[in-house]
């Protein structure tokens, strides 16, 4: 039982809390130094903290470095947002599946 409440408790530390929107390039907004993933034309994807931007180009730094990046060769920009959706399912979806083992065990089924 320890063995199993301890799985469960270990995924849900582990879930993600957050989601990534997409946003325009032009509406970024520089003072807030939110974390982005940018999909470059080339289909690589660089995710950082914002340092800076202008109209030609957006520099990022993540475990790398200081990464800069041309707007013409951007295909897609997404910035990461706190979602208190997935928290709330991960909260209920554990309790709920720790109550199901635990009636399980009680059971005699395990």
């Amino acid at each position: 039982m320890k063995k199993i409440t301890l799985l469960l408790l270990i995924s849900f530390l582990f879930q993600s809390c957050f989601s990534y929107r997409t946003l325009d390039y032009n509406k970024i907004a520089i003072e807030k130094k939110q974390k982005f993933e940018i999909e470059k034309l080339d289909s690589s994807k660089l995710t950082g903290r914002l340092v800076s931007k202008n109209d030609e180009s957006i520099t990022l730094e993540n475990n790398r470095g200081i990464q800069t990046v041309e707007k013409s060769d951007i295909q897609q920009i997404k910035v990461r947002k706190f979602s208190i959706i997935k928290l709330a399912g991960g909260v209920v979806g554990t309790y709920a599946a720790v109550v199901v083992v635990f009636i399980a065990f009680l059971a005699g089924l395990l």
